[in-house]
């Protein structure tokens, strides 16, 4: 029965404990293959007037509030992205981003985005079945998959195209996306 024990300064968000608490579980039982009911996980606080390092008393601060999860960030992106609301997406990018489409080529501007997709289709929204996160060290890696549905530039219509989204995330903005998808394939 694997036991792990943190100690924090007092002052973290109860979200960001859970998470904490989920992501130690998860790795514990990804790296010793033990049953999570088999996990314990104790967060220990220390009072901020216990604690010092470096000669100081510290705090937790402004990172007490839990930051977005890494899925959380990519679905605002998404969201915003489908209700072209292309200011709050633009805000979620690092300056290095880099994103690439079946056919697209490398882009690294929500605008070549457009003027490249303006032809294929009028519209295009996604239904998600899953999503999947995992920690790579300097950078989460979320994906998630589904089924697009929209119009064509024809007025017709187009349902149950699966695609496949991954996402880099690093120091919370998003770094790189590569969609696969069968549009294409649809369009024929």
């Amino acid at each position: 029965m694997p036991v792990v024990q943190v100690s924090l300064i007092s002052g973290y968000s109860r979200e960001l404990k859970q998470r904490l608490c989920s992501r130690l579980t998860d790795a514990v039982r990804h790296t010793i293959e033990a049953d999570p009911e088999a996990i314990t996980i104790f967060l220990h606080e220390v009072d901020p007037d216990g604690y010092m390092r470096g000669g100081r008393a510290r705090a937790p601060g402004a990172e007490a509030a839990a930051p977005p999860s890494p899925e959380a960030l990519v679905r605002t992106f998404l969201d915003a992205m489908e209700a072209r609301d292309l200011e709050v997406a633009s805000a979620l990018l690092a300056d290095d981003f880099t994103m690439e489409f079946p056919g697209s080529g490398v882009m690294s501007r929500l605008d070549e985005l457009v003027a490249w997709a303006r032809g294929r289709y009028r519209f295009v929204k996604k239904r998600f079945t899953a999503f999947d996160s995992c920690d790579k060290g300097d950078h989460a890696v979320v994906v998630c998959h589904g089924e697009l549905y929209g119009e064509w530039p024809d007025g017709s219509t187009f349902d149950g195209i699966r695609f496949i989204d991954r996402f880099e995330v690093r120091d919370g903005k998003l770094s790189r996306q590569s969609v696969w998808n069968d549009l294409a394939l649809a369009s024929a």
